[in-house]
């Protein structure tokens, strides 16, 4: 199996920057796999899982994109992946939840606990404080694996805790 490294930038957001990460790491032989980008504020968070070629080590990975001008004053990381970079059955998404309305202190640790006690998985997780003009509303959302015999229980527990907050809440399973 080809060596996999850990890529992680961290910067000011730009448009483009993506392309130019993406097309560096194409030109030298790299093959993404999970991959998350994110824009936060005015800063933006790009996470890889890279198969490198035999040629290429993660320092190299790492000292190519720190050349590139759309990278400048971003935190670049590539180190090896000590993992296995295919997720086991606690990988597979099984259900996605939202979660919105206002912003509730301590919401995520609340519905995390809710997930850890019917041993559900949160494979990704996302939270946003939506702009004013777009509702001032706060949004989370849980792409998590639930067992199946604790798919009743848990999604009910997650249903009831939103909205004793206030929440509402979408849940859809998923077949991916």
């Amino acid at each position: 199996m080809a060596s996999v490294a850990l890529v992680s930038v961290l910067g000011p957001d730009r448009v483009g920057l993506v392309a130019a990460i993406a097309e560096h790491l194409f030109n030298i032989g790299v093959n993404l796999r999970d991959t998350t980008f994110a824009s936060l504020g005015s800063g933006a968070e790009f996470v890889a899982l890279c198969e490198l070629p035999p040629e290429v080590t993660a320092g190299d990975v790492e000292a190519g994109l720190k050349e590139l001008p759309e990278l400048e004053g971003a935190e670049i990381r590539a180190v090896p992946y000590a993992f296995d970079p295919s997720p086991g059955p606690a990988g597979s998404v099984t259900h996605r939840i939202a979660i919105s309305g206002g912003d509730q202190l301590g919401l995520v640790a609340r519905l995390a606990e809710v997930f850890r006690q019917y041993e559900s998985n949160i494979v990704r997780l996302e939270a946003r404080k939506l702009p004013d003009a777009e509702g001032g509303l706060y949004v989370t959302r849980f792409a998590v694996s639930i067992p199946p015999e604790r798919t009743d229980l848990c999604l009910a527990t997650v249903s009831n805790t939103a909205g004793a907050l206030g929440l509402s809440c979408q849940v859809e399973e998923s077949s991916l």
